[in-house]
């Protein structure tokens, strides 16, 4: 039961140092609290924890552009953030983990400016049927974390020409571009600010929780371990990970997500293997590979090995049987 709740103002716009401070937060937060972390980047693409990030955006041009491309810990697909974009996180234990209620505080915020929100699907909030918030999701050990984006008055036009959204994904989706399935809450409230917006939300926030939050900046944390996560975040491996030569490429798109696989094969039998998904469950994702190598590069072999990876949960079992009846069919 939440006792106590805290909120977080981010004051810089280093993507890098950003998630460093969300991922701090996450070790640190205590039993029965929830911490709210507000927080912006600047001309930044995120991509989801397996993605490939040269077939989510245009890299080169975004980085000759002055972009920063940044890898985050959760699950999902590519956003644009700038500074016409809010970024918030949910930090709380496992057992006060409630998707509904912090959704809740988003939408309620919202509508208390006047504009009627709602959530659409697992992970999105809508206004007029169009997006101005994904949401994405992470646990480790008992530590949960919910973040999301709030598009206020974002550059579309730079959202649109650095992101490279499958037509795929869009067919799913029933619409015909990136920027026709996005808004911006300024279409719907032309005077709100972010700074309007943060203080709606932090209002919410103490209304749903009962309480009022303690108010914290980033300068009370840790800079030591802000650093160290911040040279994690920045590094080169982290972002763009190692550079397969692979002979096989195979990609599918799912109800949970589009996968790619890369293999590299030595006589017949899988060498080595890499995975990129924007699935909300980065840690099964991440569990597959290894259940891959060794195997024969034949539709029964991935079969077989595939049906070897531990999948406890309804959700992931149904991913699982997606993924063999996939390969029994699949043209290698």
């Amino acid at each position: 039961m939440i006792k106590t709740i805290k909120y977080v103002d981010g004051r810089g716009c280093d993507p890098y140092l950003n998630l460093a401070i969300e991922e701090y937060l996450m070790q640190n937060v205590k039993e029965d609290e929830c911490i709210l972390y507000l927080w912006q980047n600047e001309n930044t693409i995120v991509i989801g924890r397996n993605q490939n990030p040269w077939k989510e955006c245009k890299v080169h041009e975004f980085e000759r552009d002055g972009g920063h491309l940044v890898r985050r810990l959760s699950g999902g697909g590519a956003v644009y953030h700038d500074l016409g974009n809010l970024n918030f996180t949910f930090l709380v234990r496992k057992e006060d983990y409630d998707v509904n209620r912090q959704l809740d505080v988003i939408i309620k915020a919202v509508r208390k400016l006047g504009i009627e929100a709602e959530k659409s699907g697992r992970n999105d909030i809508t206004v007029s049927g169009r997006k101005f918030s994904g949401n994405a999701f992470y646990t480790r050990g008992d530590r949960c974390y919910h973040h999301g984006t709030l598009m206020v008055d974002s550059d579309m036009t730079k959202l649109s020409g650095y992101l490279q959204v499958s037509k795929e994904k869009l067919k799913l989706k029933g619409v015909d571009s990136v920027r026709s399935r996005v808004t911006n809450l300024s279409e719907y409230h032309p005077d709100l600010g972010i700074r309007a917006l943060k203080e709606k939300l932090i209002e919410v926030f103490g209304e749903l929780y009962g309480r009022k939050a303690d108010i914290y900046s980033q300068d009370d944390l840790d800079q030591e371990s802000l650093q160290k996560g911040r040279e994690k975040f920045s590094s080169w491996k982290w972002i763009y990970g190692r550079d397969m030569k692979f002979q096989y490429e195979l990609s599918k798109r799912f109800a949970w997500g589009h996968v790619n696989f890369q293999f590299r094969v030595d006589q017949g039998k899988i060498k080595d293997v890499q995975l990129f998904s924007d699935s909300m469950d980065p840690d099964f994702i991440d569990s597959i590979p290894g259940y891959l190598k060794g195997c024969r590069y034949e539709n029964q072999s991935l079969m077989d090995g595939l049906s070897g990876v531990p999948a406890k949960s309804k959700a992931r079992k149904e991913m699982k049987e997606d993924l063999i009846r996939y390969f029994d069919d699949a043209e290698l």
